[in-house]
């Protein structure tokens, strides 16, 4: 986990490795004034010469200022560093996400994901800028304190240890405490993203229902959680307050009381008595930093993990070392395939499944909900592997494709139309971004989309809100088509994606599709059989399996289940899922 996350830190090495020389740099400097302090007290004042006070004096303004300076150094390395290494932590996690399998994709929520790039990066962030200085300047400003205070007074400085001995144990229960308390508590703020995204991306189906109120509470609950092991964890660390401050008066009070003793005594002068004043607050403050150095590590493992996670996983789907670079045409054979969602456990949603397309050839299917259809086509396009069995596109195993030839090569429009912010053009181009604007004001017409594009007062250039808000279900649809049909596939798969267009629409588009791309292997899944019934051939699915498998009129003779749906439908204009009304 620790080689994954500190891999990402590469070109800010360089702001990583100064950062710590110029902390401690800056903490030798800030060291040498309680000494300069002391030399102004007794040879100065106390002597009664002002020459070195002058002197003395004038040194410390100058090593205050390189103080300063070196001060400003290390937190401009130390930012830099910790905001690119987080910058390099939410790329290293995009980018392997997008190359992501659709079986990798089931295993992460969307909200645990967000949480992962925000929350969880920042906690690093914040972690590894403290580590930058406070890792340094704790120990540099603790071990050169006990150095000065020893070289001043060995006895009175045996002060020091005792207070580092209480100061230790406590701080230590503390941070033991608190570890549990961090390690838990970002676990929740995936549930707090859940609500929020669930909410915000069904926005219109909760102010359909009436249920703000509820989802309000539902979100307050998950807020409440999150509060209430917050309050916890902070509480158990805002104990390093008083406990800091019980051991910095301590030791504040035996000093002036052994000190006053040995001032008298001459063992011991006023100006060293000063210096070790502001040793014990030197020292006593890098034990808290040390602390909350502590505390922070612990509430950034958790998130460590979290990112690692994320970084590690290992694409489910990859392109083969020697991958074929070029399909030849869109036959799609599908031989003796088994498929679950989940290899090796629970039922397969497609079993025994041998089914030859040709190319060029139109295939409607058809089936129930949970019959498999759009399980079936995503192995075409290898969103997902089988568990047994072969697909094959243009005679050769998809397994053998790179993957971006193959999906170029399959355009797969799903069920649920997904636009992107930007305009109708940008949006076009996602299926070729070199695609110029007459051939995407073709790939328009044949997806019947030309017609409300027109219409609209910017055309081509009316930009489309984020998820397509500001277009209705059937015009995204058609758009998303006409995406597909710019990427210029040999296998074209239509997912239900005519659903919300009306029946004219839908028959003029199927028949366009027919007529302008006769070379394009086209599969429509539907749930109308008039979305199908002229088709090459039409399959229907059941449970998995293929139960029929012909022409419109020959599954009329041969198939019962095709029959009672197609009637049902013709008397109630119902869909596959009314069958009964038959």
């Amino acid at each position: 986990m620790l080689k994954t996350i500190l891999s990402q830190v590469r070109q800010y090495r360089r702001d990583s490795f100064l950062a710590p020389v110029f902390v401690m740099l800056e903490s030798i400097a800030e060291l040498t004034i309680p000494l300069l302090m002391a030399t102004i007290i007794d040879d100065g004042i106390g002597a009664g010469n002002m020459a070195v006070v002058w002197k003395t004096g004038g040194q410390m303004v100058l090593v205050a200022l390189l103080s300063l300076v070196l001060g400003v150094l290390a937190g401009t390395c130390a930012s830099r560093a910790s905001t690119g290494f987080a910058c390099n932590l939410r790329d290293a996690m995009f980018a392997n996400v997008q190359r992501f399998a659709f079986s990798n994709i089931d295993h992460f929520s969307t909200a645990g994901l967000v949480t992962r790039l925000t929350t969880d990066v920042q906690n690093v962030q914040n972690a590894y800028q403290m580590i930058l200085r406070m890792c340094v300047r704790a120990p540099v400003m603790l071990i050169c304190a006990l150095i000065m205070a020893f070289s001043i007074n060995a006895r009175i400085s045996l002060i020091f240890v005792a207070a580092l001995v209480f100061l230790g144990i406590c701080l230590g229960f503390i941070i033991a405490h608190a570890m549990g308390l961090f390690s838990s508590v970002f676990k929740k703020y995936d549930d707090l993203n859940a609500s929020v995204q669930e909410n915000v991306s069904a926005i219109r189906v909760v102010k359909s229902f009436v249920r703000e109120k509820a989802e309000s509470e539902k979100f307050q609950a998950a807020a409440q959680k999150v509060y209430e092991m917050f309050v916890k964890a902070e509480g158990t660390v805002s104990l390093n307050n008083p406990v800091m401050m019980l051991a910095v008066y301590g030791s504040i009070l035996a000093l002036s009381w052994v000190g006053a003793g040995m001032i008298v005594g001459g063992e011991i002068t006023t100006g060293n008595l000063t210096s070790l004043f502001s040793y014990v607050m030197n020292i006593l403050m890098s034990l808290m930093m040390i602390s909350m150095i502590f505390v922070m590590i612990t509430m950034s493992v958790a998130s460590m993990r979290r990112i690692a996670e994320v970084i590690e996983t290992k694409a489910d789907i990859v392109s083969p070392a020697d991958a074929v670079k070029r399909v030849e045409n869109g036959r799609v054979d599908f031989e003796n395939v088994r498929f679950a969602y989940k290899s090796g456990s629970g039922k397969p949603v497609l079993e025994d499944i041998n089914l030859h397309i040709h190319s060029g050839e139109t295939l409607g299917i058809i089936g129930g909900t949970g019959s498999a259809k759009s399980s079936l086509v995503s192995l075409i396009s290898r969103l997902y592997d089988v568990n047994a069995g072969a697909v094959h596109v243009g005679g050769r195993d998809v397994r053998d494709y790179d993957l971006d030839v193959l999906r170029k090569s399959v355009a797969v429009v799903l069920q649920k139309n997904v636009l992107f912010s930007g305009t109708i053009l940008e949006n076009l181009r996602w299926g070729d971004k070199d695609a110029t604007e007459e051939e995407c004001r073709q790939a328009c017409r044949l997806a019947c989309a030309d017609e409300f594009i027109e219409q609209m007062p910017e055309g081509y250039y009316t930009r489309i809100e984020q998820g397509g808000t500001n277009v209705s279900g059937g015009q995204r649809q058609r758009l998303c088509i006409a995406r597909a049909l710019l990427c210029k596939p040999k296998v074209l798969v239509l997912d239900d994606s005519t659903s919300a267009v009306d029946t004219a629409t839908d028959a003029k588009l199927r028949r366009a599709l027919r007529e302008e791309l006769p070379g394009t292997t086209k599969i429509i899944i539907a749930q109308r059989v008039a979305s199908v019934q002229d088709a090459d051939r039409i399959l229907v699915l059941d449970g998995g399996r293929i139960c029929g498998l012909g022409t419109h009129e020959e599954l009329l003779e041969s198939s019962q289940i095709y029959r009672e749906v197609y009637e049902g439908q013709q008397k109630s204009g119902g869909d596959f899922d009314q069958k009964e009304s038959a």
